[in-house]
């Protein structure tokens, strides 16, 4: 198999898919008190292909020639991969934490275009139910003030309508409801039909 160039540089699509994946599971980490970070991303064996898919879009940022499986505690089985530590995301550092809490970054406005979009959606959304025509994102660990403000964001950048629903737990997930879930599927179908396991998550507007 032909190997990918190592590279310490990140490409435009590599800084969309980035951006999404801060704003769901992917994670910044530092081994030397923040010269360089590292960007972990873990995902369920049934989603193994997404982990595969973004690996490869990373390829040329790891050490590790491949995913990895790990075994949890629980037994429940995640595949993943780590990239080499690289001053490459120490701005993604700077603007998506804070005292290492994930928060909005306030220029998000600026970092987040359709492919973004998308990431955050595979990492974190799902349709509201089987029988509905609906999103929810869940956007589990950001204030209620961070969600409102993305929220307005992406109905500037794409016409998109999301409110904010509360859960039981007092955290709070966004909700794009039937009126823009057309337009919102339209946006990011050619990334998520990409991901074999991801395709059911999308509507299927001719259901």
């Amino acid at each position: 198999m032909k190997q990918t160039p190592k590279t310490d540089t990140l490409t435009s699509e590599q800084q969309s898919i980035l951006v999404g994946l801060l704003l769901g599971d992917g994670h910044l980490e530092t081994q030397n008190n923040g010269r360089t970070y590292r960007l972990k991303v873990e995902h369920s064996e049934v989603q193994a292909d997404y982990s595969v898919w973004l690996y490869q879009k990373f390829a040329g940022l790891c050490k590790q020639e491949n995913v990895y499986r790990r075994v949890r505690p629980d037994g429940r089985v995640s595949v993943g991969f780590t990239t080499r530590s690289s001053g490459v995301f120490r701005f993604y550092t700077q603007q998506f934490y804070v005292d290492k809490q994930k928060r909005i970054p306030p220029m998000i406005h600026k970092m987040l275009d359709p492919l973004g979009l998308a990431i955050w959606f595979m990492d974190d959304g799902s349709r509201k139910s089987a029988r509905h025509y609906t999103y929810n994102i869940h956007s589990l660990g950001y204030t209620k003030s961070d969600l409102e403000f993305v929220a307005q964001k992406v109905e500037l950048l794409f016409g998109i309508s999301a409110t904010l629903h509360k859960q039981r737990n007092n955290s709070w997930r966004l909700y794009i409801g039937r009126d823009s879930a057309t337009q919102f599927t339209e946006l990011i179908q050619t990334y998520v039909q990409q991901v074999p396991s991801m395709k059911d998550k999308l509507v299927n507007r001719n259901a």
